[in-house]
């Protein structure tokens, strides 16, 4: 099911990236996202700064500007530095794009090596090193595939001080409360709240008001 999720998702980046790369629209672009959050940072709301940010890594993953620009808000809002695992290191270095061909060149590969195989017993070593190839073309599509699928559950924390409460209810006892930029992961949605689980492993129920998705919904 993981790895049909992330063939999902990286259909679903194909067809964005290649839609991003023919006519960016100004509202939804690298360029525009980061000078959105530039402006968020002047502004002195780390939340929103912090959510752009975010996003477009998604666009331009790697970029040291934007990393750079995501510490440093990070740092002036108190916030803990974050120690990103594995998953998180590889979605923010790999394109989506680009991983997204990588798979389908490693497809056309394994493909053709196969209707080779079927048509000549000939240069079998060569056909074995082009199937290992796209093989491992694939495989690295798919880890970054699943990398990318750990963020579409992750949000940003956008209002100062917000309450994490016991229940999906605006009366819900609050069991701690969250600073405003604070990354956390969405695991449920209910009229009007979202379940959330800190990287700390803490859990409770945020108002969607106060909580943005990276990947918008």
């Amino acid at each position: 099911m993981n790895l049909l999720r992330a063939a999902l998702v990286f259909c679903l980046l194909l067809g964005s990236a290649r839609v991003h790369s023919e006519s960016e629209p100004a509202g939804y672009s690298a360029a525009g996202l980061y000078n959105l959050a530039n402006s968020y940072a002047r502004a002195g709301k780390p939340g929103m700064a912090i959510l752009n940010y975010e996003r477009v890594s998604l666009l331009a993953p790697g970029a040291p500007d934007i990393q750079a620009n995501l510490r440093f808000v990070r740092a002036a809002a108190n916030l803990p530095a974050e120690m990103p695992d594995t998953l998180d290191r590889v979605a923010k270095i790999a394109s989506p794009f680009w991983m997204s061909w990588l798979g389908v060149l490693g497809l056309v590969i394994v493909g053709a090596s196969v209707i080779l195989a079927q048509l000549s017993s000939r240069h079998r070593l060569a056909r074995a090193a082009a199937a290992v190839s796209g093989v491992t073309m694939i495989g690295l599509t798919f880890c970054s595939a699943l990398a990318l699928g750990s963020r579409l559950h992750q949000g940003v924390v956008i209002a100062a001080a917000t309450p994490v409460r016991v229940s999906p209810v605006p009366m819900g006892d609050p069991l701690f409360s969250l600073p405003e930029g604070e990354k956390v992961k969405i695991t449920a949605e209910h009229e009007g709240f979202d379940l959330i689980e800190t990287r700390a492993g803490r859990a409770g129920w945020i108002a969607n008001s106060n909580l943005a998705p990276i990947v918008p919904r």
